[in-house]
C-alpha cells in the first residue's frame, strides 16, 4: 500500500469506549466518523478509487486490527467495506461515482442486507423483498429483518430482490430517504449495541433503474461472497488475539504457565494457518469456485474463539467474575457469544459444508 495510515487515535478511542460501544448505542454514531478519519476504510481499494491500494487481504487485517478492540466496531467496518466491495465489482459506475466518496471517508453509512441473500443462494431461505415494474422503474416492498450500520441521520443499504417475472433476482441499492422506507428502532441485543442494528421494511418503494447495482443476484453473490465471509472472519481473528493476548499477560510470570502456554500456542499457531489460508484463497480466488473452503475457516475460527475465551477464563480465574477489575474480559465474552450466530451462522455454515461431502 502506498499510503501511510496513522491509526493511534482511534485505537486509544476504541479501546477506551469498547465497553460502551458494547453495551449501549450512546456513541454509535461516532464508530464510522473515527474509522474513517484513520483512513480505514481506504484499505485494500484501489487508489484509482480513492484508496491506498493493497489486497481484500489486508481489509481482512485492518477489520481483525479493530476487533482486537471492540468487536462492535469491527462488526460496523464490516458492514461498510462489505457495501464498498459491492460498489467496487458491479458495473454501475454512476453509483460509485456518488457514493464512494462519501463512503471511503466514513461520512455515509453502507449497510449489507444481503445476508438472506447468501442464504438464498444455499438454499436456506427465500428473498424477502419482491421487485414490481412499473413505468418509473421498480416498486419494492418487503422487510430485512436484521441489517447492521443503519446510520439514523442517513444510509444505503444493499439488497437482493426477487422479480415478479421469469428474470432472475438482483441487487438493488436503497436510500434511507426513499419514500417507504422504514428504518425500526435499534434492536435490542445481548451485546453489539452500538452498531445501529435495527430492521426495514420496505412498502411501495419506488427505485429507478439507476438503482440496480446487479441485473443478477444469482451471478453477483457468488463473486462477492468471498470478500463477504472472508471481512467476517476478521471478526473472529482480532477477538480471538486479544483474548490470547490477555491470557498472554496473565500467565507469562505465573506457576500456570506450564499448564496454559502449550494451548495458548497452540491457538495462535490455529490463527496464523487461518490467516494464511484466508490470504491464499483470496489471492487465487479459489474461495468463488470452492465457498466450502471458506466455509471451513469461519467454522474453524468461530472455534478458536470459544478456546480462546475459555482459556482466558482459566487464566483468570475468579476474577472474571468481578466485572469492575475485568471489565474488557466481560465484554469479549459477550462479544463472543455473537460470533456463531452472525449470518450466515455456524449452523448453517456447518450444514453446507456437510451437505456437500454427501
Amino acid at each position: 500500500m502506498s499510503a501511510s495510515i496513522d491509526t493511534s487515535s482511534v485505537w486509544d478511542w476504541l479501546q477506551t469506549n469498547a465497553v460502551s460501544l458494547n453495551s449501549d448505542n450512546q456513541l454509535a454514531s461516532h464508530v464510522l466518523p473515527q474509522l474513517g478519519a484513520a483512513g480505514l476504510f481506504r484499505i485494500g481499494v484501489p487508489e484509482s478509487h480513492g484508496g491506498y491500494g493493497g489486497t481484500a487481504f489486508h481489509a481482512v487485517q485492518a477489520i481483525a486490527r479493530v476487533a482486537e478492540h471492540s468487536l462492535t466496531a469491527a462488526f460496523v467496518f464490516w458492514s461498510q467495506r462489505v457495501f464498498i466491495e459491492y460498489l467496487l465489482q458491479a458495473d454501475n459506475q454512476l453509483l460509485r461515482e456518488q457514493h464512494l466518496p462519501g463512503l471511503l471517508a466514513g461520512t455515509l453509512a453502507g449497510a449489507t442486507g444481503l445476508s438472506n441473500a447468501m442464504k438464498f443462494l444455499s438454499g436456506i431461505e427465500g428473498l424477502q423483498i419482491t421487485a414490481q415494474p412499473n413505468d418509473a422503474g421498480l416498486k419494492l416492498d418487503g422487510k430485512l429483518p436484521w441489517v447492521t450500520n443503519l446510520n439514523p441521520n442517513g444510509f444505503l443499504v444493499a439488497a437482493a430482490v426477487s422479480r415478479t417475472s421469469d428474470e432472475q433476482p438482483m441487487i438493488v441499492v436503497l436510500n434511507s430517504t426513499d419514500e417507504g422506507v422504514l428504518r425500526s428502532a435499534d434492536l435490542e441485543l445481548s451485546g453489539m449495541n452500538g452498531s445501529n442494528t435495527a430492521a426495514i421494511d420496505l412498502s411501495g418503494v419506488q427505485i429507478s433503474e439507476q438503482c440496480v447495482l446487479d441485473d443478477n443476484a444469482l451471478s453477483f453473490c457468488p463473486a462477492v461472497r468471498p470478500e463477504f465471509l472472508a471481512f467476517q472472519c476478521g471478526l473472529s481473528l482480532g477477538l480471538s488475539k486479544a483474548s490470547l493476548e490477555a491470557t498472554r499477560k496473565r500467565i507469562e510470570h505465573s506457576p500456570v504457565w506450564h499448564l496454559l502456554s502449550p494451548r495458548l500456542q497452540s491457538l495462535l499457531q490455529q490463527l496464523r494457518s487461518a490467516e494464511l489460508a484466508l490470504e491464499q484463497g483470496l489471492q487465487d480466488k479459489s474461495f468463488i469456485t470452492d465457498p466450502v473452503a471458506l466455509f471451513e475457516i469461519r467454522i474453524q475460527l468461530a472455534a478458536v474463539v470459544q478456546q480462546s475465551i475459555a482459556l482466558e477464563l482459566e487464566a483468570s480465574g475468579g476474577g472474571a467474575y468481578l466485572q469492575q477489575y475485568n471489565q474488557h474480559f466481560y465484554r469479549r465474552l459477550l462479544e463472543s457469544v455473537f460470533v456463531p450466530v452472525l449470518t450466515p451462522s455456524l449452523l448453517q455454515l456447518q450444514s453446507a459444508v456437510q451437505d456437500s461431502r454427501s
